[in-house]
């Protein structure tokens, strides 16, 4: 199992995101530490005040500390919006360049990668564990840095009556910013990759039962599947109480701590003067401007508890984006022309599972090649080695004499045309969801490819034939009619190397005869590698391999 990076290494790696936006975050933080300051100093000018009234000499006039008040009142609000708005965009513009960034991960781990994951997760990942990254963006970062400016201020202006003064203050500041967080978040231990690991398996279950309602509803199983809901959702439930019980008595730690160094505060103060080291001046404003300075610390003190789910969801997210995909996309080639292909001795693992084992087959050009065996015996893997979905672990796949690994990837996407034996279709009309395989085709030519796939005559019994919406994942359409929707996408590709897995098996025999006889026309211009289980399909290929135990 790959072991998981500290929580400060993730925080790292979460802040260095930060470094289109560095100006920004900057002025935020500038902002932030002034509006603390001047909301700080305000009870220090009403010290000054009594101070004046007592009769001791003060930096201003009576007059003077009034309109620093009403100065630092309205400063201290521009500022703090102005830190809000900044931190809000910083935030938000950050969660934009975190999806971009996340999309293209997967977009690169696809399909390979993803074929083993769990979909609810991931859409758990790329929806609420992104939002959750705005809690940190907006409130964490920010607020860090401007505790580590305000409090050393302080540090030094409260030191300037008496260094004691000022050492007491520091350590009021690390106890309560910095020892208390990470005391709780120690205590809280895993309790934030708990609660996203399960918020993750309650999606995950949720679309899973979404999908199934149907099988759900035939064999009687509702109650059975609410009471596992049921479950997760109160496991989930315990866990986020826990955690929110662990951040109250976080706060309430932090006010006891507050409370405790006020006392310190007074009792040295108060010493200080007693033995005449400092005077009732330096006793007074020193004590009001410690007692009024804890604002930024009392903010970090909640991040021990909160920020245990934001690490998590950024962990969860990082480990995405630093995954590395089975193959990377090629450029800068010579393109080429598809003049037959060729597997040669390959070995192909899933993990330590042997799929194909010194594994040859030849696909000369404008021939159909049958490729006929058993679920499990490795032809649905031939062919995404052919796409380059995966690497071979040894041998060779040549496409016009040159290995798959020196072709471009957008030559080889233009050369391959590929159905899988699931049909996946969007929300969206009929022809739009067969245009995807040649976005500028024609009308024409969209309807001689369903023609082709024996699917025209269907679509035009449709309401709004064409434009007809097929629903989320095609659930108005029969496993039948997606299959040669996905057939009709092949046909349209027009790719010289066509790559078919199981076209035929959701067809009745008339279907599979007019579908067959459309591949025998196209061996004219295309070569087709016709996988199936099926011998019946098989009476069109021009040759015939069997697949067992991935050998032919």
């Amino acid at each position: 199992m790959k072991k998981q990076p500290s929580k400060i290494k993730t925080l790292f790696q979460m802040v260095g995101l930060v470094k289109p936006l560095f100006g920004y975050m900057v002025f935020a933080v500038c902002c932030g530490t002034l509006a603390y300051l001047a909301v700080e100093f305000i009870p220090v000018l009403g010290g000054y005040a009594i101070l004046y009234g007592m009769g001791f000499e003060t930096p201003l006039s009576l007059k003077g500390i009034f309109i620093c008040l009403l100065l630092f009142a309205l400063a201290r609000s521009v500022l703090r919006y102005g830190e809000q708005k900044t931190n809000h965009y910083i935030a938000f513009s950050l969660l934009a360049i975190v999806r971009d960034k996340v999309f293209l991960a997967l977009r690169k781990l696809s399909p390979a990668k993803l074929e083993g994951k769990d979909k609810g997760n991931l859409i758990s990942i790329i929806t609420s564990d992104v939002e959750l990254l705005e809690v940190f963006y907006a409130h964490t970062i920010s607020p860090i840095c401007i505790a580590i400016l305000t409090e050393g201020f302080m540090c030094i202006y409260i030191g300037r009556f008496h260094v004691l003064l000022g050492i007491v203050a520091f350590f009021a500041y690390v106890g309560v910013g910095v020892i208390l967080p990470v005391v709780i978040s120690k205590i809280s231990g895993t309790m934030g990759d708990d609660i996203r690991f399960q918020s993750g398996d309650l999606a995950a279950f949720v679309l899973e039962n979404i999908r199934g309602l149907r099988e759900t509803i035939q064999y009687n199983d509702g109650d059975h599947r609410k009471e596992k809901l049921n479950q997760k959702t109160r496991e989930l439930s315990e866990a986020q109480g826990k955690l929110n019980s662990l951040t109250g008595y976080n706060l309430s730690l932090a006010n006891t701590f507050i409370l405790a160094f006020d006392l310190i505060m007074i009792v040295a103060a108060l010493c200080l003067y007693d033995r005449g080291l400092i005077g009732f001046d330096g006793m007074l404003l020193g004590i009001i401007a410690f007692m009024s300075s804890f604002g930024p610390v009392s903010a970090l003190a909640a991040l021990g508890s909160t920020l245990q789910g934001t690490i998590a969801s950024g962990r969860r997210i990082l480990d995405i984006l630093e995954e590395t995909p089975e193959t990377e996309d090629i450029y800068g080639n010579r393109e080429i022309s598809f003049t037959g292909a060729m597997v040669k001795n390959v070995y192909f693992s899933y993990d330590k599972e042997e799929i194909l084992k010194d594994f040859s087959m030849e696909f000369p050009e404008n021939q159909i090649i049958g490729v006929l065996g058993k679920s499990g015996s490795g032809k649905s893997t031939l062919l995404k080695l052919l796409m380059r979905f995966w690497k071979t672990s040894k041998g060779d796949i040549l496409i016009s004499d040159q290995t798959i690994e020196s072709i471009n990837t957008s030559n080889l996407r233009q050369m391959e045309g590929y159905m899988t034996q699931d049909t996946y279709l969007f929300k969206d009309t009929v022809e739009n969801n067969i245009k995807i395989a040649k976005l500028d085709a024609t009308k024409e030519e969209i309807i001689e490819a369903c023609k082709k796939a024996s699917i025209h005559e269907f679509i035009m019994t449709l309401p709004q034939g064409y434009e007809t919406q097929v629903g989320e994942l095609g659930d108005t359409l029969s496993g039948g009619e997606k299959q040669r929707i996905g057939l009709a996408r092949a046909f349209l590709h027009k790719a010289p190397f066509l790559l078919l897995d199981e076209p035929t098996s959701n067809l009745d025999s008339l279907n599979e005869a007019v579908i067959l006889k459309s591949l025998n026309e196209a061996r004219e211009n295309q070569t087709v590698v016709l996988v199936s289980h099926r011998p019946s399909t098989m009476r069109i290929a021009d040759v015939s391999y069997s697949v067992a135990e991935g050998k032919s």
